[in-house]
């Protein structure tokens, strides 16, 4: 993720943040993972009566949740988007249309602005492509969004995957991957100088008594992926169904960052997990089963299509599909083969139940300490810095995470106790009109980055690439050829 910066002055010292009383230890990143569609990484799931994912087109349902998450302390919630239909199984969308996976989706966009009012310290990831947005549209967008939550959004980088996306926009296909990547690299580019080098970090000075709003001075203008990554992104997020799969993928990340002349450990890595969490382990283990049983097989072979570019509704049902002939459907199949060995035939059905809960990414079932101890088991064998957290029932799955897990992690002292305090903006004295409300003095929480780098550190690193075109009032403005 990159989080536009606000054009305000701030501060360069990194401080330490708090966990508990207990012994200082790597704290686990929390974020959890939604969609504004129904089910999300659990197709079918929508249909279980403690769901309430189909009323994702209600305001109140997005606020709920957030109230939920900054309860339960987690760092922010990550929302994911597309832009079209998972069309390639049965070559139409009839899987996704009945099924409700994915699809249809409302813009993640424009939900945030409500869940910041409803909160003070939850960040935001917010979804958006490189491929469809004008940079300065994107950029424009992020930044009002910035301002408005006082630092608490970031922006999830994508090129898009689906090819029906690209008819959206009147193209038959879309780019090839190298070269949507490219295109992403250049448009890094214009968003940081749009973001960072239009004005001074400190231009904004509104002093009333000479009077003066900005400083005149303005910047000149000009006219794949881990590489992206570890130029790029502060935030990373990794699908992989063993710690030890996800260690190979935060090593390369790392490394990446390392070569991009960055410190690797400024780049965190989230894994997507799934976690099914009963008040016993056997408790656990019939939820897991219940919700499996509620899935939908063909929401989950359409998520696949999508996913792989893989059909498989031309395929039997019981035919073993590492014995196929195409090599796209064995290097897929074997794959999950190699992450679950217990699973005596590889066919549909097992493809759609290794991923109908919770996608591509692991399902950790267990009693709240065992689900702890799996977590735990992530960080120390991956190397990864937090989780993604799908769900299987909304708000479900994130209640049972908040009441049940989150105190023992708190005990552990691996996650926050309670949000950092942080410095507030300087009071302003009312003379005239109202004298609370209406933005002033208004209370503001921790920002995105502060959550990754530590209290004061609200702009990009110094060691960051778009650091570059950051610069301040009375010094030469950036070179932007």
């Amino acid at each position: 993720m990159t989080p536009p910066n606000a054009t305000h002055d701030t501060a360069s010292a990194v401080g330490q943040l708090s966990l508990s009383d207990n012994a200082p230890q790597k704290r686990i990143i929390l974020y959890a993972f939604m969609m504004g569609c129904s089910g999300h990484q659990s197709p079918g799931l929508w249909t279980h009566p403690a769901d309430r994912s189909r009323h994702h087109n209600k305001l109140s349902y997005w606020i709920d949740h957030a109230k939920l998450l900054e309860a339960g302390h987690f760092d922010g919630l990550f929302l994911a988007d597309v832009l079209g239909g998972y069309d390639v199984y049965a070559g139409n969308l009839d899987a996704a249309l009945s099924s409700g996976a994915q699809f249809p989706v409302i813009d993640p966009l424009l939900l945030i602005s409500a869940m910041a009012a409803a909160t003070t310290n939850l960040s935001f990831g917010i979804t958006a492509t490189t491929s469809y947005v004008h940079p300065y549209e994107l950029a424009r967008r992020f930044s009002t969004l910035d301002h408005l939550t006082n630092g608490r959004v970031g922006w999830n980088v994508v090129t898009g995957y689906l090819d029906s996306a690209a008819r959206q926009f009147g193209a038959k296909n879309q780019d090839l991957h190298a070269k949507r990547y490219e295109v992403a690299d250049e448009y890094m580019d214009v968003v940081y100088k749009l973001w960072e080098s239009s004005w001074a970090d400190d231009a904004v000075v509104q002093d009333p008594s000479k009077p003066l709003y900005t400083r005149p001075e303005r910047a000149g203008s000009s006219g794949p992926g881990m590489a992206f990554a570890a130029k790029h992104a502060e935030v990373i997020f990794i699908a992989a169904h063993k710690p030890e799969v996800a260690k190979k993928r935060v090593d390369a990340a790392r490394a990446g960052a390392k070569e991009a002349g960055r410190d690797p450990a400024s780049l965190k890595v989230l894994a997507l997990l799934c976690p099914i969490i009963g008040k016993t382990d056997e408790e656990a283990q019939a939820k897991y089963k219940e919700h499996l049983e509620q899935g939908s097989d063909d929401g989950a072979l359409a998520l696949f299509g999508g996913w792989t570019g893989i059909d498989l509704s031309t395929y039997s049902e019981d035919e073993e599909l590492r014995a196929t002939e195409s090599n796209a459907i064995k290097s897929a199949v074997e794959n999950f083969a190699t992450q679950d060995p217990h699973v005596p035939k590889w066919n549909k059905a097992a493809v759609a139940n290794k991923i109908k809960l919770g996608g591509l990414g692991p399902t950790i079932v267990g009693s709240p300490s065992s689900v702890a101890n799996q977590l735990q088991d992530w960080v120390d064998k991956a190397g990864v810095d937090g989780f993604n957290l799908a769900y299987t029932l909304a708000p479900g799955t994130f209640e049972d995470f908040v009441q049940l897990v989150v105190p023992i992690l708190k005990e552990r002292g691996v996650v926050w106790a309670d949000y950092p305090q942080v410095e507030q903006p300087q009071k302003e004295n009312v003379t005239d009109g109202p004298k609370e409300g209406f933005g002033i003095n208004e209370h503001v929480g921790i920002t995105s980055r502060e959550k990754l780098y530590g209290v004061g550190q609200k702009t990009f690193r110094k060691d960051h690439y778009a650091s570059k075109f950051t610069w301040k009032a009375g010094q030469e403005a950036p070179a932007l050829d």
